[in-house]
């Protein structure tokens, strides 16, 4: 399966077409209501790190596979973390990505062996940015817009790939949902964003890189930026459309600086 293909699929849970009325900024979709001014922008982290790597390195280990295992893991890897909280039965992100992992391969009869499984894991700890990414980073924070993220990954995870992308300097918090035990979509995970930067949440724009993200941040009430890099469909979860739908970071500057 083609890798664009295969993440597509994994990022959106059920596909709808949806009309958004709205003006056009910056390649995105706009909703024409006024919008308060933004002072911070959270990031999940995949709107921030390409996951293309783990993707290439798992059809490098398993030629002709790698995307069969993608998709199974990806999708196991999601449940397993909210399957976990709804059983109270909580491991962080890295015990879920592992364990994902490795059901994946024995549903798929594929030879894990534990060499294989570590280069798997690992590559996690080595993403780096997607191209425009630490330029428009550094422009929001030229602008004086706070930025941090806000992500499943354990703090291990967000701070190996950081500093994998050389970005040390350039997030103000980095938040993971292991602080309270919990997922996003949970409106507990997005909470952390007003008590770390103390402010409304109508001042704190969330980017999300998967259509339920962005579904989540809508209907906990962040003005939501989704960052559909692969043009997937939205997914049908009963929240309003995001303020703004783009396919880079670049775009998403604009739309912060209409706010300004």
């Amino acid at each position: 399966m083609p890798i664009d293909r295969l993440l597509r699929e994994t990022v959106t849970r059920r596909a709808f077409t949806q009309h958004v009325a709205g003006a056009m900024i910056g390649g995105g979709i706009v909703a024409s209501a006024p919008r308060p001014k933004i002072d911070a922008v959270l990031f999940d982290a995949f709107a921030v790190f390409d996951p293309w790597s783990v993707a290439a390195l798992a059809e490098q280990i398993f030629p002709g596979r790698g995307g069969e295992l993608m998709s199974a893991w990806r999708t196991t890897q999601f449940e397993y973390a909210w399957l976990r909280v709804v059983a109270k039965s909580y491991a962080d992100f890295w015990r879920c990505t592992e364990d994902a992992l490795r059901h994946a391969a024995s549903a798929l009869r594929l030879d894990l062996t534990p060499e294989r499984r570590n280069r798997l894991m690992q590559a996690h700890l080595e993403l780096r940015p997607w191209p425009e990414v630490p330029a428009a980073l550094r422009t929001l924070r030229a602008a004086g817009v706070r930025i941090g993220i806000l992500s499943n990954f354990t703090p291990a995870m967000l701070a190996a790939s950081i500093r994998a992308s050389g970005l040390q300097d350039v997030f103000e918090r980095v938040l993971s949902t292991d602080q309270v035990w919990t997922y996003k979509p949970d409106p507990r995970a997005y909470l952390l964003g007003l008590h770390a930067l103390g402010l409304p949440r109508e001042r704190i724009a969330f980017a999300a890189f998967a259509g339920w993200d962005a579904a989540g941040a809508k209907l906990f009430g962040y003005p939501t930026v989704w960052v559909n890099r692969l043009g997937a469909p939205a997914d049908e979860l009963g929240a309003p459309a995001p303020d703004a739908i783009v396919r880079t970071l670049t775009e998403l500057v604009g739309f912060v600086r209409t706010t300004h």
